[in-house]
């Protein structure tokens, strides 16, 4: 039988924090995931971009993966879905990062495109490094798609459909590129011939990706506000689409806010909004500091926080 792709829904790429030796700092790691399991959201991105895995040893990653499924479990969660961030610039060490993310609990791997030697990752070569992880992993795969981070190494949905309908350890992706003509062709292809869970990969086009067919989303802004990335998820299922529309729109003005200061920007809304961490990186990313948000500055995530905070925690 094929492997089963996550449940639709929304998935938190949670951050990690650090103190100022850049050291992990485990006991913010647990509040901010204690926080997102009591937010109903659907499962956690560990080790993606915003959780800087490319700062990370091996032995740091299994750690915080292990405290995640900890975590999980201690607040009544244990089939709660992990995606754990299995990308690396050769085969065999994000094959090696995949079992080791099965070993540490996880139950899926958000695999990225290597991109150093950039002129050497034409198509085929790009397809075999996915479709060798693929095969040799314990846990599915999802493709990530991030041009970004890959010096504009970008996925074409052929590549993405071709993948999924010849390995079935491909099992969806998360598309932070935001063609959303992509996401609708790659979410509707009957050569796939099965469920294929296409996620949209940034808040700021969530309900774009809904109405195109997206399984849900894997979103940064999810950290500073995920009971109402559930809103946005139930407005759009129960047709409420003017509503989502207006929700929308305060999204992507806070995700706006958020992208213009990078990962640090985003620890420090949450050192500022829920008082715990801090707008701290690892080197040679910089730091935020809170004061950043005083103002005009934080003025589209406070109205989003003061209204996460009036919303009950999920049992």
């Amino acid at each position: 039988m094929a492997p089963h792709c996550p449940p639709r829904g929304i998935y938190v790429p949670c951050v990690a924090f650090f103190h100022e030796d850049e050291t992990l700092d485990f006991d913010a790691i647990r509040a901010h995931i204690t926080r997102i399991a009591k937010a109903g959201v659907d499962g956690l991105v560990i080790q993606g971009s915003n959780g800087e895995a490319m700062h990370m040893s091996h032995e740091e990653r299994i750690e915080v993966l292990k405290l995640a499924r900890s975590v999980l479990n201690e607040h009544g969660k244990p089939g709660a879905t992990i995606i754990a961030g299995g990308g690396a610039q050769s085969t065999r060490e994000s094959i090696q990062l995949c079992k080791e993310a099965h070993e540490a609990g996880a139950d899926y791997a958000l695999v990225l495109s290597p991109s150093y030697w950039i002129p050497a990752m034409q198509k085929p070569v790009i397809y075999k490094y996915f479709d060798d992880v693929a095969t040799a992993s314990p846990i599915p795969i999802l493709l990530y798609n991030f041009p970004g981070v890959t010096g504009g190494i970008d996925l074409d949905s052929d590549m993405i459909i071709n993948l999924a309908a010849n390995n079935k350890n491909v099992v969806g992706c998360k598309l932070t590129c935001g063609n959303m003509g992509k996401l609708q062709r790659v979410a509707h292809d009957p050569r796939i011939g099965r469920e294929f869970a296409a996620f949209a990969g940034k808040t700021d086009f969530m309900l774009h990706g809904l109405v195109g067919g997206s399984h849900g989303v894997i979103a940064a802004t999810a950290n500073l506000v995920p009971k109402l990335h559930t809103v946005m998820l139930e407005l759009y299922d129960e047709g409420k689409i003017k509503e989502a529309q207006e929700l929308q729109t305060r999204f992507s003005k806070a995700d706006w806010a958020l992208v213009q200061l990078g990962v640090a920007g985003l620890k420090a809304a949450l050192d500022k909004y829920y008082g715990y961490g801090s707008g701290r990186s690892r080197r040679p990313l910089g730091s935020i500091d809170v004061a950043k948000f005083d103002g005009d500055a934080g003025a589209p995530l406070r109205d989003l926080v003061e209204q996460e905070n009036s919303l009950p925690d999920i049992k």
